[in-house]
């Protein structure tokens, strides 16, 4: 991994010439005096000069080698935005070609929306269409977070929250689906750093007692396999290293343990000169140390979707430790470290046919950016895709499937086409019938059975794991829902005109209807009588548009029969009473029942939105909700907190807290909440096999700070390894 410096132009253009003897340079020394023009007397949050910014992007992008279009933009990447510098001006000095890269880089940002949520869905919206034209523009994007992320320390603490989540939801793993690991390494690390920085100083104390040994043991198993390796003539580079900090937190979390714990830290990298030597070489390792069962890929058969190829084994090395073994070629290893920057083409200023393949993904959000209008389930969307793993399976034919980690039939029977999915009812797995909730396997063979009278569940979406099936399953249920919505409103709308003596249909050829869909900023009477259906529009509302305010009142006055006093009930509802008072505005609607989701009882700080339900008023639920995510957008509405009366209202939330099982940990854990200001309802704790406990907190709060102040109060607590909401 390429260490963070103190770059300089002289610098940059080394490192150009050591990959691109023939580049000219002069175009690149004319970007540098044009940024540092430009930005002359800007500082950054450090108080140093603003100009060791596009340097530092600018170094990071020809540590990638990319081409000098590329390195120029990383110059040039902010001067549009914060200075004077138009690109016109960069056209003229430069090239039309360079200007677009510095546009396409420069849209990313300028955008500014409503909330956080949208603001961040649109931002990767427009970086979607970017990457879609030019994918340079997010090769210079990572290297502008990167080199943010380097110096985040000057930054509030507020701020490297925000920034770090972002790029670990984002760029971290946008980087990992380019390929470019040195990247997506260092950015995870930064954002363990700032987003958990007790855990992060505690790993950094633990490895570094741990260093000295943990350096024999690399050296001693290092020249125990060059030896085995060269007994069977096979010339290898052999290195060993500890996994970065992230890699270890995240296992202590999948697997619920201590630092301690966690075995397989040191991970080998054997480089070798051909396919058949890999592996060879992987025959030597497992005769020299006994292989894991079940631990063994073959990225070379099946290449991941970023490109990358490698041979994985974990093996049982000296004392017992568990160590992974990575086997790879030296092209392999350069598409390992560099990704898709691995195949750039430096005088042409393109890739090669492989790289496109490398970014079939960004075509796929490209199609979902096309279906999908609601930012939010975008954003999940992506979110899905950008951390999925990968399995291979196989149709019956042979042909390979690519599926997310932890795919059902339901996911293939989706990627082999959406009317397959759609009408899929069973699956066989290698000859034996399965249920569609069934995980596949690498190396699965699967057949699909469907029935013609078979239609997508809303249960179908908690089975599957990949976003293709997920927006689809979610686009048929939508578009289900708005056609009863249609239906219902179009029956609710012809029952009341009725009792007020009038046709809906000849409301229609006449044109009025159309004219009061249009008084509510309507197109058609299909939106008029989804909206409804939906509960968004009364009757009421509807009426008092078609008909004199006197006529009206005269009719409902006269109302007799059982159909009629319904109609009068609906014309005067009664004010109802929300359940959090006056805690949450919502859009332009009065006197309307507003309750929380039970599935994800959000809190005061949380970022929500709310869905109409007929009978029922607006459900409030935070954004990341499956439910929420599920609705129609037709039924949402805008909510808000209404933060000058949310402070009093205390709302229950259950924290589940893992922990040593050690005397006096409960009384550490409850002391520690009351500290915090914080009552506790009721509390469940139950001990595990292997020397641990796992609490279960019914608390009080007032909002979402409160919460996360109660976290990070219990994770800094001795013997205490994680601690979570749980939503429901």
């Amino acid at each position: 991994m390429p260490k963070a410096r103190i770059p300089t132009i002289e610098s940059i253009c080394s490192k150009i010439s050591s990959y691109y003897p023939e580049a000219k340079l002069d175009q690149v020394k004319k970007a540098y005096e044009l940024a540092s023009k430009a930005h002359s007397g800007q500082l950054r949050s450090s108080g140093e000069p603003y100009m060791i910014h596009p340097l530092g992007v600018a170094q990071t992008l020809a540590d990638l080698q990319l081409d000098l279009p590329s390195i120029i933009t990383g110059l040039l990447h902010d001067t549009v935005e914060d200075t004077a510098v138009t690109l016109n001006q960069i056209e003229t000095e430069f090239d039309k070609n360079i200007a677009e890269l510095v546009d396409g880089v420069t849209k990313l940002s300028k955008i500014t929306f409503k909330t956080s949520e949208e603001k961040q869905a649109e931002n990767f919206r427009k970086m979607i269409l970017a990457m879609a034209k030019d994918i340079r523009v997010i090769l210079v994007k990572l290297a502008d977070r990167l080199n943010n992320m380097r110096t985040l320390q000057h930054c509030s603490l507020l701020k490297q929250k925000i920034i770090a989540q972002e790029t670990l939801d984002i760029y971290a793993p946008i980087a990992n689906r380019l390929g470019i690991s040195w990247i997506k390494i260092e950015l995870e690390d930064l954002c363990l750093r700032y987003l958990h920085p007790d855990v992060y100083y505690r790993l950094a104390q633990k490895v570094s007692k741990t260093k000295r040994e943990r350096e024999k043991y690399i050296e001693d198993v290092t020249l125990i396999l060059d030896e085995r390796l060269k007994e069977y003539d096979i010339q290898a580079q052999v290195s060993g290293r500890a996994k970065h900090f992230f890699s270890i937190f995240k296992k202590m979390e999948r697997g619920k343990v201590t630092y301690e714990q966690v075995f397989d830290v040191i991970a080998y990298r054997i480089i070798v000169d051909n396919i058949t030597e890999c592996y060879k070489a992987l025959g030597v390792i497992h005769a020299a140390y006994k292989p894991v069962p079940g631990r063994f890929k073959d990225y070379i058969a099946m290449p991941k979707a970023n490109a990358y190829q490698s041979l994985h084994t974990t093996v049982i090395g000296p004392h017992g430790e568990r160590i992974e073994m990575q086997v790879r070629t030296q092209d392999m290893h350069q598409v390992a470290e560099g990704g898709i920057a691995a195949h750039w083409k430096y005088k042409e200023g393109k890739f090669d046919n492989r790289s496109h393949e490398n970014v079939e993904w960004v075509n796929r959000l490209l199609e979902w950016h096309k279906d999908l209008s609601d930012p939010n389930e975008f954003l999940e969307t992506v979110k899905i895709d950008l951390f999925a793993e990968d399995v291979f399976v196989f149709t019956p034919k042979g042909e390979v499937k690519q599926l997310s980690h932890g795919a059902t039939p339901l996911d293939f029977a989706y990627a082999v086409h959406t009317d397959i999915g759609h009408k899929c009812i069973s699956a066989k797995v290698n000859g034996k019938i399965v249920p569609l909730k069934h995980r596949l396997k690498s190396g699965d063979t699967i057949e699909i059975l469907t029935s013609a009278s078979q239609t997508p569940s809303k249960d179908w979406i908690k089975i599957v794991k990949s976003s293709r099936a997920k927006t689809k399953i979610r686009s048929y249920i939508k578009e289900q829902e708005r056609n009863r919505a249609l239906k219902l409103g179009r029956e609710l709308l012809e029952k009341t005109l009725k009792f007020f003596g009038h046709s809906l249909s000849k409301l229609e050829r006449s044109g009025e209807l159309l004219k009061a869909a249009q008084s509510f900023n309507l197109r058609t009477e299909d939106e008029l009588y989804i909206r409804t259906g939906y509960g968004r529009l009364t009757p009421e509302n509807i009426m008092k548009f078609l008909l004199p305010k006197d006529a009206l009142e005269k009719k409902l006055e006269s109302a007799k029969t059982e159909d009629e006093s319904f109609l009068k009930r609906m014309f005067s509802a009664a004010k109802k009473r929300n359940e959090d008072g006056n805690a949450i505005t919502v859009g332009n609607l009065d006197d309307v029942l507003i309750r929380s989701g039970k599935c994800c009882n959000p809190l005061p700080g949380d970022s929500i939105m709310g869905f109409i339900t007929r009978g029922r008023g607006v459900t409030i639920h935070a954004v990341s909700c499956p439910k929420a995510l599920d609705s129609d957008k037709e039924r949402h509405v805008d909510v808000q907190w209404n933060i000058n009366n949310t402070s009093t209202i205390k709302r229950h939330v259950r924290i589940r807290v893992i922990c040593l099982d050690e005397p006096g940990i409960l009384a550490v854990m409850s002391q520690t909440i009351t500290a915090c200001g914080i009552n506790i309802a009721s509390v469940n704790i139950r001990t595990t096999k292997d020397k641990k406990a796992i609490a279960f907190f019914d608390v009080e709060v007032g909002d979402i700070t409160q919460l996360q102040k109660l976290t990070s109060a219990l994770e800094s607590k001795s013997g205490i390894m994680s601690v979570e909401r749980l939503k429901s």
